[in-house]
């Protein structure tokens, strides 16, 4: 499959997921215009849901919108972050002549006289010059004599006595590593908004950094509301464990957040207290929230929200599972924090996660968006009469498999899986090419 041909094919995939095929107010949301058009929500009892494309463009606004910070860290601790200034080398790489092979410096044309004495092995002292006809030992890495007219490996040439005689043509300069071959002092090694990758980290010790200036890991504390909930042992008397918790921290810890704690959260009036002291007091850039985002008797997010002042964001995405998730900004609009409310059933709280705060940590952190691709998918996968669909697939080398244990409490599909498939609604036929969304422990967590 071309590039060309899945970028053509996720227009289309997107374009049926926006897509109203009823002429009523019930239909599904549209996907142009301001975010607060009619197209752009679907009325669902007392939420106006925004589309799910919508709902991703919204959480990328709403981080990209907030005034970024910086700080000074050494290597070791910038991986995973964003360069806020440009990496200018800092020294010429190679910073003088090196021999790339271990064997012979030579000066002139062959035979050579070997040099007596030990050969010039990496991080020497600087060599004397070769006289024309010489010879001397060389290690890979190791600086150049001057004078020298090319390095013959090892394997190139043979000693007879206190000869040396090559056994192929020798060309000027083979195997020499010139000083600033790499770069020059004060070239642009990379840009602003250059994610730290190992790599990265590797290049600015070569080119002698020992900090680097980068935006920090935006921090997220998780709220995991309700009264159900097990930490431990076996579920019983209409009690449950907890699969949240364990999940949720390692999960946007990969997404490159630095997770500043989990608390539990009850739901009588004490735990809506101490939601409501959390969210006006919490220090975190993100709140990340369990459950109670619908309109139950104990559902408690919205009465917080809007007694703390919130603004509602997103409030519903016409998705399943996850339909009930929100984003609302506390505080202004650049300096303040958000929250993600993502709802109790597991699977719907990974849908959440994949469609508001992973957006939403990309663009806190200043990443680049994740490029977007399609795969066919094998089989007919059905598709909600008007909402878009995530569903779990293992992907082969030509398919999306799409797995079962797909119920919004279910997490068997997904632990399986190595991304979700955005289905649009009345699904998608066997052969369809769909948009994917890769799971975090599927491509390479905070480094993509």
């Amino acid at each position: 499959m071309t590039r060309t041909d899945a970028d053509r094919a996720l227009d289309e995939a997107l374009a049926l997921v926006s897509r109203d095929p009823s002429p009523h107010a019930s239909g599904p949301a549209g996907d142009s215009g301001p975010l607060d058009a009619p197209d752009a929500v679907r009325s669902t009892g007392a939420h106006r849901a925004a589309s799910w494309p919508r709902a991703r463009e919204a959480a990328i606004r709403a981080g990209s919108g907030v005034l970024a910070r910086s700080h000074r860290v050494p290597l070791a601790d910038a991986l995973g972050e964003v360069l806020t200034t440009p990496l200018d080398a800092l020294t010429d790489l190679p910073s003088f002549d090196t021999s790339a092979m271990d064997g012979w410096a030579v000066a002139g044309p062959g035979p050579w006289t070997l040099r007596s004495g030990a050969g010039i092995l990496a991080g020497s002292d600087r060599p004397e010059p070769l006289g024309d006809g010489e010879a001397v030992p060389i290690a890979t890495g190791a600086r150049i004599p001057a004078d020298t007219t090319a390095v013959i490996r090892s394997e190139h040439a043979r000693e007879d006595g206190s000869q040396l005689y090559a056994q192929r043509p020798v060309v000027t300069g083979q195997d020499i590593r010139p000083r600033g071959q790499e770069c020059r002092s004060g070239e642009l090694l990379l840009p602003a908004g250059s994610l730290v990758t190992p790599a990265l980290l590797g290049l600015a010790a070569a080119a002698g950094y020992d900090e680097l200036e980068t935006r920090p890991r935006p921090t997220v504390e998780i709220l995991v509301l309700g009264d159900e909930l097990l930490t431990e042992g076996r579920p019983h008397d209409g009690l449950i464990r907890d699969a949240l918790s364990p999940m949720l921290g390692p999960w946007l810890s990969r997404l490159g957040a630095e997770v500043t704690g989990t608390r539990r959260l009850g739901d009588d009036p004490a735990g809506a207290e101490a939601l409501f002291e959390a969210v006006t007091t919490s220090g975190a850039d993100l709140i990340v929230t369990t459950g109670g985002t619908a309109s139950g008797p104990v559902d408690h997010v919205h009465p917080v929200l809007e007694r703390a002042g919130a603004e509602l964001l997103i409030d519903g995405v016409a998705v399943r599972p996850g339909h009930p998730m929100l984003l609302a900004r506390i505080g202004d609009r650049v300096d303040g924090r958000h929250l993600v409310g993502l709802p109790g059933n597991p699977l719907a709280a990974v849908s959440g996660l994949l469609t508001l705060a992973e957006p939403l940590l990309r663009a806190l952190a200043g990443r680049r968006r994740r490029p977007r691709y399609a795969v066919a998918v094998q089989g007919d996968v059905p598709g909600h009469p008007y909402d878009t669909r995530l569903v779990p697939v293992l992907l082969t080398e030509e398919h999306a498999v799409p797995l079962r244990y797909h119920g919004p409490a279910m997490l068997r599909g997904v632990a399986a899986a190595d991304a979700l498939a955005v289905v649009p609604p009345h699904g998608a036929r066997s052969g369809q090419e769909l948009e994917m969304l890769d799971l975090p422990w599927a491509s390479g967590g905070c480094f993509t």
